[in-house]
């Protein structure tokens, strides 16, 4: 469920990404202006002086924004809807730079260890439905 703190939280790590290479690039700085103003938050007092570049956010602000958005135990999709909405902002400028790569790798991997389980629970079924089969040719 998006809740307005979501929201918030989620405009909050746009605006982190923007500034985890150190500057805000024009296309970016357009992009965050128009996703704060869709989402009602433009004018938000917490929001405003991250917006409108008072006051830079570091690298490691970023960071703990998202962990506190996903949580312990972040789902595939919510990871997946994460790199979406921050790929939209690093795309933005036609450039990516190194901070913005490593941010995304790192989304990344936090949805690999939700996505390799499935594997695991694939192999298990099917090696449940073979004794399962075995027993009931036992039975017949």
């Amino acid at each position: 469920m998006v809740t307005p703190s979501n929201v918030k939280n989620l405009v909050k790590i746009l605006i982190g990404a923007a500034w985890i290479d150190g500057r805000i690039q024009p296309e970016e700085r357009q992009y965050l202006r128009e996703i704060a103003q869709a989402k009602g938050l433009a004018n938000d007092p917490e929001i405003k002086p991250w917006l409108y570049e008072l006051v830079p956010v570091q690298p490691k602000e970023c960071y703990d924004w998202v962990r506190e958005y996903l949580g312990d135990r972040p789902s595939l999709e919510d990871c997946e809807n994460l790199i979406e909405a921050i790929s939209g902002l690093i795309y933005s400028d036609g450039e990516v730079a190194v901070e913005e790569a490593r941010l995304l790798t790192e989304l990344q991997d936090i949805a690999k260890p939700n996505d390799s389980t499935q594997p695991i629970q694939t192999k298990l079924l099917k090696q449940i439905q073979k004794l399962y089969r075995r027993w009931v040719d036992v039975q017949t």
